[in-house]
């Protein structure tokens, strides 16, 4: 599956590590050394704890393992590369990589899910990854082996590798989300390709500015959520959304089929809008006073409106908490979850796109606190069940990721994958890429949920369509029978 429109070079793959076939060629996977294993056992307890992200990852990572089930838990990615791996110019530089980005140094100890201890090593030199040859793979085998790499209670939750082909190579990473948000896959692109072409050019590698620490993110958060109380606006935005939901967060309105056994991960992309109507759509919004982002919110609440009836959409987006240059070059999960509640005008996606705006910018600042802190100070709400969804939308024509995605996209066969496991909840991301709007929905692999996820890309696709092609007050929307 292909995302962007751009040139025949320029584009995106999506899809799962089930499909992942990068072509025949020698495949080389960088490890660490057992001595770097040895150095990582060993390593002291930090003060510094989870940050929220990580600590609900390793929970659900654990309760998944209990269950039987084989947890979602990776970010995938591949580049292609001109010419002839250097080997040793590659160990290099992701041994660097390794060693600068802090997230990379720590791992957990879960003694139970209130008690998660991190580790940390104290001299990044100690981090040592080298390469290993495996030969050439068939699709299945090489599958099983990116599949392989160690889960998020072992430090070594994260892989790098290449597969040779005859005039060129493929770059690959399989990162546990433990360490990362999906930035790394451009930002990984960008600072691992630039090293190894100035080693390959004769020069140094590149001065990078210093990245930010992930631990100062981490204590950031933790103090600024110990600081919470039940009288805290924040905290009593958080509980309103979440009573209103039933005393828990919201969940996708149509079936998902069976969960309780093991089905994998399911991925299916539908193309929303080509260029001309994805600027005619940002026309429509900018008429209606309200930022792209909003104007998707509103189709997706008049799309589930047309499929179910309910006229009040309750809607979770993720952001990036990143707040400055040095955070946009570091690599760590920096992610917090807005709420937002729109009431839906089934004949007017003006209204419907303001009110969806007005909801996120009013509760912009709930990303700082996690609904699991709330849980601690209300304990009468309740964890999200099997049928919680979220949509993200992540538009790479935005400083500081147009540039890092016109560098890793650029002349290249760049892919985004997920690795085909059971995910935690359906989750659809609306990407708008070389002015092309697309949506990938991931979602629990059975035919229950791969019906209702299909109906529901058609029905945001229809009414995305309607907003372009007529006035606003022209929108109608019908309950579907």
């Amino acid at each position: 599956m292909l995302i962007g429109e751009g040139s025949a070079h320029d584009r995106l793959r999506v899809g799962n590590a089930n499909d992942w076939d990068p072509g025949p060629g020698s495949v080389v996977t960088w490890e660490p050394t057992p001595g770097s294993i040895a150095n990582a056992r060993l390593a002291p307890i930090s003060p510094v704890p989870p940050s929220f992200m990580q600590a609900g990852h390793l929970r659900g990572y654990v309760e998944f393992r209990e269950r039987g089930l084989d947890y979602s838990r990776t970010v995938m990615g591949s580049w292609d590369v001109s010419g002839r791996c250097d080997i040793r110019a590659m160990t290099y530089v992701l041994n660097a990589h390794f060693r600068r980005h802090a997230t990379y140094h720590s791992w957990f100890e879960y003694k139970e899910a209130k008690h998660i201890v991190r580790h940390t090593i104290q001299d990044p030199r100690d981090i040592q990854f080298v390469a290993k040859e495996y030969g050439v793979m068939t699709q299945l085998k090489w599958r099983d082996h990116v599949l392989a790499t160690p889960d998020p209670l072992q430090w070594d939750c994260f892989r790098c590798g290449i597969i040779q082909h005859e005039h060129s190579f493929t770059l690959y990473a399989v990162v546990d989300h433990l360490h990362c948000d999906p930035m790394l896959l451009a930002g990984f692109y960008v600072e691992i390709l630039m090293n190894y072409n100035a080693l390959l050019e004769g020069k140094g590698p590149a001065v990078l500015p210093p990245a930010a620490s992930y631990d100062d993110f981490c204590l950031r958060e933790s103090q600024y959520v110990s600081r919470m109380t039940l009288e805290s606006p924040e905290v009593r935005k958080w509980i309103e959304f979440a009573e209103a939901n039933g005393g828990t967060l919201p969940d996708f309105p149509l079936p998902l089929g069976e969960q309780s056994m093991p089905s994998g991960g399911g991925v299916q992309m539908m193309r929303l809008l080509g260029p001309e109507q994805t600027a005619l759509f940002e026309a429509v919004c900018q008429q209606a006073g309200v930022r792209f982002s909003g104007g998707l919110f509103a189709c997706s609440a008049l799309a589930l409106y047309e499929l179910t009836g309910a006229e009040t959409y309750y809607g979770l987006t993720p952001i990036d908490k990143r707040k400055g240059p040095a955070d946009f070059m570091t690599v760590g999960w920096f992610t917090g979850v807005v709420p937002f509640t729109v009431p839906v005008d089934p004949n007017s996606f003006e209204a419907t796109a303001r009110a969806a705006q007005a909801s996120f910018d009013a509760n912009m600042d709930l990303a700082n606190l996690p609904y699991d802190r709330v849980l601690e100070l209300a304990p009468w709400l309740r964890r999200p069940g099997p049928q919680f969804t979220m949509i993200n939308y992540m538009d790479a024509g935005l400083p500081p990721f147009s540039a890092i995605v016109a560098n890793a996209l650029k002349g290249v066969k760049a892919a985004a994958l997920t690795d085909g496991r059971n995910p935690a909840f359906m989750y659809s991301t609306v990407f708008r890429l070389f002015d092309e709007v697309s949506i990938m929905v991931s979602y629990p692999n059975n035919p229950i949920a791969q019906e209702s996820v299909r109906r529901y890309m058609e029905a945001m696709k229809s009414v995305l369509h309607r907003a372009v092609a007529g006035n606003l007050a022209g929108v109608r929307v019908r309950v579907a029978s």
